[in-house]
């Protein structure tokens, strides 16, 4: 703590003067003056015994008083419990010691406004010796900013502390939630699975318990009509073609089945070789067009100087009869399906037409869609799963299918392969 002493002569060499000139001592007063009541912070004065002897303007307006109420009374009268108390401790030790009790710089401590309310500020008190005379100055800077400025920042802090507590919180109970979903979601797969083994079972035990039944009624009614023959009736004949094309329907039911159990089991993998795609349509066509209505004619024609590509013969020949096998499906007698095949430098293009019922705009999204049957198909029988079929078997092969349709105006199916 540094005591500061003055006197008549320290002044003088303070300012300068050799000797004293009494007009440059008056400047020089009116100077620190000036100095004192313009500073931004507030500067009290008292005795040995506590009395305020002076006070600036800038502690006037911190405590709210004017110099007249505050000069000659105790400085305590600026202080809220507990500093007052202690204060007059202070001044009464002082008194019987002469031991003064020194703040230094940047103690913290309150002072009382004349109104009552209180407000932190910064104190620091030097004792100065002037003219033969000790008297204490002390120094205030107000805090009242900083400590606001303060409060304001911690009840930020503690604000930003709780809405980190409160989304902490939220996120673990989403981490739970989340837990618990995969651990339901991870039960339903288990049962989807087991589910969907079940099935594929089921669905390859009851394609192959149907085959043998099928074989036999399709061999009986092949026998019945060879026989029939010598007899020349036509009703027998008539019945033995019922009893074959519901055995061909039924035969193509189970095989969309098999083939659909075969995709969900990622069992089936093309095989990729040449071959001759003139050939194999011809076969086809001639296959088809028995199966087709009365006067119904599948016309088959082919463009292009090469007729063989590189597919999976096999699964291009199913994606054929299920596009041929709805073209006579859904057209009516006395009727036309064309069918024309393609090969250029770029693509293999299969592409059959029809008269027939034609497909709703609204129905022509989920056309693809496994067991989805058009809302104008009626009692025409199906299954809904052919042209699944054949949009991921043209997958397999790295194709696509297009198609272009309107109500009772035809359908216009397209598939195409790139070449490889």
């Amino acid at each position: 703590m540094k005591r500061i002493t003055f006197n008549v002569d320290d002044i003088n060499d303070i300012c300068h003067i050799h000797p004293p000139a009494p007009g440059k001592f008056m400047e020089s007063a009116a100077l620190l003056k000036a100095i004192i009541e313009n500073a931004i912070d507030g500067i009290i004065t008292i005795d040995g015994r506590g009395l305020i002897e002076s006070i600036n303007p800038a502690a006037c307006k911190l405590f709210q008083y004017v110099p007249e109420e505050v000069i000659g009374r105790n400085v305590s009268m600026l202080m809220p419990p507990p500093y007052k108390s202690q204060h007059d401790s202070y001044i009464h030790r002082y008194q019987q010691t002469g031991v003064p009790h020194i703040v230094g710089i940047g103690r913290e401590v309150v002072g009382l406004r004349k109104d009552g309310s209180q407000f932190p500020f910064r104190l620091g008190v030097s004792d100065v010796e002037f003219s033969g005379r000790k008297i204490y100055a002390g120094f205030i800077h107000d805090l009242s900013i900083q400590k606001e400025a303060e409060k304001q920042l911690k009840e930020y802090a503690s604000h930003l502390e709780e809405q980190v507590e409160e989304r902490t919180q939220s996120l673990k109970k989403t981490v739970e939630a989340l837990q618990y979903a995969k651990e339901e979601v991870s039960i339903s797969l288990e049962k989807e699975k087991e589910l969907s083994h079940l099935k594929s079972r089921f669905v390859s035990m009851a394609s192959h318990e149907f085959r043998t039944p099928l074989s036999a009624i399709q061999l009986s009614a092949s026998l019945i009509e060879r026989y029939a023959q010598p007899l020349d009736n036509e009703h027998i004949s008539k019945h033995v073609g019922k009893i074959k094309n519901a055995v061909g329907s039924l035969t193509m039911i189970l095989n969309d089945f098999l083939s659909l159990e075969k995709l969900e089991a990622g069992k089936v993998e093309p095989s990729f070789c040449h071959f001759d795609l003139v050939k194999l349509c011809e076969e086809i066509t001639e296959e088809m067009q028995m199966v087709a209505k009365q006067n119904q004619n599948i016309i088959y024609q082919h463009t292009g100087t090469s007729s063989i590509t590189y597919l999976d013969q096999n699964l291009l020949k199913n994606c054929i009869l299920n596009l041929i096998a709805n073209a006579i499906k859904y057209s009516g007698e006395n009727t036309f399906i064309e069918f024309i095949t393609e090969i250029n430098d770029k693509n293999t293009i299969i592409t059959v037409k029809d008269n027939g019922i034609g497909i709703p705009e609204t129905d022509q999204k989920h056309l693809f869609e496994a067991f989805f049957r058009a809302h104008n198909t009626g009692n025409i029988p199906g299954t809904g799963l052919g042209l699944n079929i054949v949009a991921r078997y043209a997958g397999l092969m790295n194709g696509k299918i297009d198609f272009k349709s309107s109500v009772n105006q035809g359908t216009f199916f397209t598939i195409s392969f790139p070449k490889i």
